[in-house]
């Protein structure tokens, strides 16, 4: 008695074309040869329901099987031993060139494999029958799938560049932060990933960096931002204060009668990526007191009234 595709599939007679498609997602990625290696019955497994779908998964093809035209191998079954528009693509042992084209099942709308995955496993298959027919096209090494992991790091771990210790994949890994590097960006270190099914290199380690925000810095490019607040004795007659760089304090003069957002900027005191240099930018910004000051008010109303703004 022939097989029944849609037993072999697991679906209904009345099934939809999303169903049938779906269903053959599922077996596919149990069944399929790289991730069972050397288990036979997995392999005609594969084929059982490949070929399945190569019948179900095209409208005209499922349409002949259904009015028994065709046999579950794709064969007429009245005369014309000659048609050959249901073949069956594993006839005379798989040949992995049905996978060099964009349809590897004949009419089977175009199937894409990397939809059973969710990447394209399948890139790398090896379109040469030289290694004993069968599946030999699916020995060549898929590399290992890339892990993602996030790690939080202070500001100026970032500026000054620092190295952090991290538990991966069951293993402490040390990770080298550059100087310069940019919150959300992605570091990547090269075979620290998961390893491969079948013998290629390991995936990659993709770690995202999250800075945490400084009490006083902030950064643009190699440029480290601080906002510099001045009291109005200071702004008025000029003051020597001290201001933190990400390399220590340093002494900064402030000229007479400066006014607040106005800007200075500290030459090579930025961020040092090895190749270039930034420098620290200030904002000043001038703060009243908090509490009353009754001298500061009477010399202030002594003062002659001045036009500050220009509308």
């Amino acid at each position: 008695m022939s097989k029944n595709l849609y037993s072999v599939l697991g679906v209904s007679k009345s099934a939809s074309e999303s169903e049938i498609k779906s269903a053959y997602r599922k077996l596919a990625r149990k069944y399929h040869p790289d991730l069972n290696k050397d288990d036979t019955q997995a392999a005609e497994k594969f084929k059982e329901i490949s070929c399945a779908y190569d019948i179900l998964g095209d409208k005209d093809k499922r349409k002949k099987y259904d009015n028994n035209e065709i046999d579950a191998d794709g064969k007429p079954t009245g005369f014309g031993a000659g048609f050959n528009g249901g073949h069956n693509p594993f006839g005379q042992g798989f040949n992995s060139r049905t996978y060099s084209g964009a349809n590897p099942f004949g009419g089977a709308g175009g199937f894409d494999f990397s939809s059973i995955f969710g990447e394209d496993i399948f890139g790398g298959f090896n379109t040469s029958t030289k290694n004993g027919g069968g599946f030999g096209g699916f020995n060549q090494a898929q590399k290992g799938q890339d892990v993602s992991y996030t790690i939080d790091v202070d500001f100026l771990d970032v500026a000054k560049g620092a190295e952090k210790n991290i538990f991966l994949n069951g293993k402490n890994i040390n990770v080298k932060i550059p100087a310069g590097t940019e919150n959300g960006q992605t570091l990547r270190l090269k075979n620290l990933g998961n390893p491969s099914y079948n013998g290629g290199q390991n995936g990659d380690a993709l770690i995202t960096v999250k800075v945490r925000p400084h009490q006083y810095f902030k950064s643009e490019g190699l440029d480290v931002l601080i906002d510099l607040p001045l009291s109005i004795k200071e702004a008025v007659l000029g003051a020597k204060v001290t201001v933190p760089t990400i390399d220590g304090k340093v002494k900064l003069t402030i000229a007479p009668y400066s006014s607040s957002g106005e800007k200075l900027r500290l030459k090579g005191k930025g961020i040092d990526n090895g190749k270039a240099k930034g420098d620290e930018i200030i904002t000043l910004k001038i703060v009243s007191p908090k509490t009353p000051n009754k001298l500061l008010e009477q010399a202030l109303t002594e003062l002659n009234e001045t036009t500050v703004r220009a509308f």
